[in-house]
């Protein structure tokens, strides 16, 4: 009597469950796109007034399907908050890897800190109040601040060494154009006349210029003097006062 035939074996049944590597690319997405929609609320209507209700319905979903992803608001502000800190962090990591004199980093820096500036992520660091930060997330923040302000000063103490930057103090040189820098993301908007692209290099161009020792002569414009005597508040008769001034 014949044997029957083997039976080949059957494929295994399709899981309904995505490889483990495309669930977490996945996750990630969506978390991401719910930090992008947090993060532009935060920024058009401030922190305080802003629900998770409203960046729920931004996105289309539930409250519920949030607290997949976070745990409450702060936590999301903090990560907002964390995303723009990483990418001032890639920044500094790629410009300490392309060596350069001093004045060549902090103009990469300046050049690269006003684009993000313009960035929702960018202005989260300095449009958002740590105090509203769980206190170690906060401690983080801090701490994150005063390595950006290091690396400014150290750039800047790198390049009066190597003679690329005139003398001056690091610290205030910092401040200064860390202040003008920050200031972007208060008052930038998309629907202005200039691009990201565009304010960072007019923003390299007016903080650095005046620092650098090459080409110094060029770039500095003298004042005409006033010969003394002439305006020198004393009225004048027999003549028509003219020129375009206001009284």
């Amino acid at each position: 009597m014949d044997s029957a035939p083997p039976v080949p074996p059957s494929s295994p049944p399709s899981s309904p469950w995505l490889p483990f590597e495309s669930r977490r690319r996945a996750r990630d997405e969506k978390r991401e796109a719910v930090l992008r929609a947090a993060v532009q609320l935060f920024l058009e209507q401030g922190y305080h007034r802003v629900t998770l209700s409203e960046v729920a319905e931004r996105l289309n979903i539930t409250k519920p399907a949030l607290y997949n992803y976070f745990r409450g608001k702060d936590e999301i502000l903090f990560e907002c908050w964390s995303m723009g800190a990483e990418l001032v962090d890639s920044v500094i990591t790629e410009i300490n890897a392309g060596g350069g004199s001093g004045l060549a980093k902090l103009r990469k820096l300046v050049h690269a800190y006003a684009g993000l500036m313009a960035t929702d992520f960018g202005a989260s660091l300095v449009r958002f109040d740590l105090r509203d930060l769980a206190e170690r997330n906060a401690a983080v923040a801090r701490a994150a601040k005063k390595r950006i302000d290091a690396t400014f000063r150290r750039y800047i103490a790198g390049g009066i060494d190597d003679g690329s930057i005139r003398p001056c103090d690091p610290k205030l040189a910092a401040f200064a154009i860390a202040g003008a820098l920050n200031w972007i993301g208060h008052w930038y908007q998309r629907d202005g006349g200039l691009s990201p692209t565009e304010i960072a290099d007019e923003f390299t161009v007016r903080l650095t210029e005046g620092m650098a020792t090459e080409g110094r002569q060029q770039t500095t414009k003298k004042t005409p003097r006033v010969p003394k005597g002439r305006n020198s508040g004393r009225k004048t008769t027999g003549k028509k006062r003219t020129g375009g001034g206001t009284r």
